[in-house]
């Protein structure tokens, strides 16, 4: 529990102090919102100076290979399935049991207990496995991408900066599940700190990478720094995760075949379908229009994803307590809860699109030496447009999963096979403008308009007679 402040009776609130509280109130602001607006808040800011060390200190077929590496390490959702997903809400169900004591110990339900424990075990394993499989495919996927689409006159010496980066993944692979395991059990607000520590550290010595003209290992020491403060944060707390790990669960165990699997394909198939949306751009650019034109692809595209993961925070924050209401059958809360979180990301994202649309255009109209760096403002709202829908789309696939059921993989799987034969298209006959058209259609008429009408069928399904507990 966060420890509050006790305000002293006799003296009433300032002015500012109301003005805060009554901010903070009306954008539902709470300490896990603040601690991941913050993480995010500084990736966005932070991306902005890196942005310009990029333009300053890479060519444009640097840049493009700079985008291209964060688009095949993002590889890694390939091998995880999702499963970080359901780490985190089958730790949130049972922790709804039990009580974690500052010291790490565990006491309640001791079912709920030695199934905790059991999540945590299986989760171990999985991603033990999955992190080795993981070296083994995306060092040589990558090598061979880069040899066999050379072009003329590139230069660039790729080889060592993407093997660094691709191992930094393998490692950042293995410490994801117990993030989300430990966001499960309620310590939200404790990973958003540590989540805005690692962004700092890695904005740092992303920098320091640049400025010395090693800038295509920028990626490694971004992955590199959020290793170390995400192990060092983990270490902490390794009375509760030793607990855990040693725990006896004997018959009381988490059945993955009867409880995990029957979830997992589906948001496996989601979670792969959103890499072929969100990082095929690049990669299709690269080898059919070359570095440069994938750079500013990769870069308008960060500028896309920062607002979003802004915005993201007032939902995404929520997964863990969407499962203990769900558990506990609080659904009329779990709406309220859902789509105030909704409203505010939605308008978060809305000011953001606004102002960086508006400041690219700007750059455009003064032929600023930087605007070439982004795509031009057409392509670039359409970009945008269809980011703030998918936005949507996924908050409810949040709330979709936070009940233990993956509706939106069929969905999913559509966007992502309508967007792959897109972009690839589009990326041999008209390059960026086509390629990001395509993105809003698909976006609009499957991400909009037939994941409203699932959320919309399943929410009213599973909530039908259902009253507060």
């Amino acid at each position: 529990m966060d420890v509050k402040e006790i305000s002293n009776p006799s003296s009433p609130p300032s002015t500012m102090e109301r003005w805060l509280s009554s901010a903070r109130l009306g954008l539902g602001l709470d300490r896990a919102v603040v601690f991941t607006v913050l993480a995010r808040a500084w990736t966005s800011g932070s991306g902005l100076i890196t942005v310009f060390l990029i333009a300053r200190f890479l060519s444009p077929a640097e840049q493009g290979y700079y985008y291209t590496y964060t688009s095949l390490i993002a590889l890694q959702m390939v091998f995880e399935l999702g499963f970080s997903q359901v780490v985190l809400q089958h730790a949130s169900h049972e922790r709804a049991r039990l009580s974690i004591e500052p010291d790490g110990t565990v006491t309640g339900d001791e079912t709920a207990h030695a199934r905790l424990a059991s999540v945590l075990q299986l989760s171990v394993r999985w991603y033990g496995v999955g992190a080795l499989l993981l070296g083994l495919a995306l060092i040589p996927a990558g090598l061979y991408f880069f040899s066999s689409h050379q072009h003329l006159g590139d230069t660039v010496p790729w080889r060592g900066p993407w093997i660094t980066a691709a191992t930094a993944a393998v490692f950042a692979f293995q410490l994801d599940p117990l993030y989300s395991f430990f966001e499960g059990c309620g310590f939200v607000s404790n990973i958003a700190h540590m989540r805005w520590m690692q962004a700092i550290v890695g904005s740092l010595l992303a920098w320091a990478t640049l400025i010395t003209h090693h800038g295509l290992y920028a990626p490694a020491a971004v992955i590199a720094g959020q290793v170390a403060v995400g192990a060092t944060w983990l270490f902490l707390r390794r009375g509760l995760l030793f607990d855990l790990l040693t725990h006896k669960t004997g018959d009381r165990q988490i059945s993955w075949q009867n409880e995990i699997w029957p979830f997992q394909w589906r948001i496996a198939i989601s979670w792969i379908s959103g890499y072929f949306v969100y990082q095929t751009f690049n990669p299709f650019l690269f080898a059919f229009k070359g570095p440069v034109a994938a750079g500013k692809m990769g870069m308008s595209l960060s500028f896309a994803n920062a607002v979003m993961v802004i915005a993201m925070a007032w939902v995404s924050t929520k997964n863990a307590p969407f499962g203990t209401l769900i558990a506990q059958k609080q659904y009329l809360q779990l709406d309220a809860l859902f789509f105030k979180a909704l409203r505010h990301s939605v308008l978060v994202a809305g000011l953001g699109i606004i102002a960086i649309w508006s400041a690219t255009t700007y750059l455009h109209s003064t032929h600023d030496r930087y605007a070439e760096k982004l795509l031009s403002p057409v392509p670039f709202a359409l970009l945008l447009i269809a980011a703030l829908l998918n936005h949507i789309f996924a908050s409810m696939a949040i709330y979709l999963r936070a009940h233990k059921q993956e509706k939106l993989f069929q969905l999913s799987l559509s966007i992502a096979v309508a967007v792959l034969i897109s972009n690839y298209f589009f990326a041999m006959i008209s390059g960026a403008l086509g390629m990001v058209a395509g993105y809003l259609v698909i976006i609009v008429v499957l991400g909009l308009g037939g994941g409203s009408l699932t959320f919309n069928k399943y929410r009213r399904l599973w909530h039908a007679n259902e009253g507060n507990a």
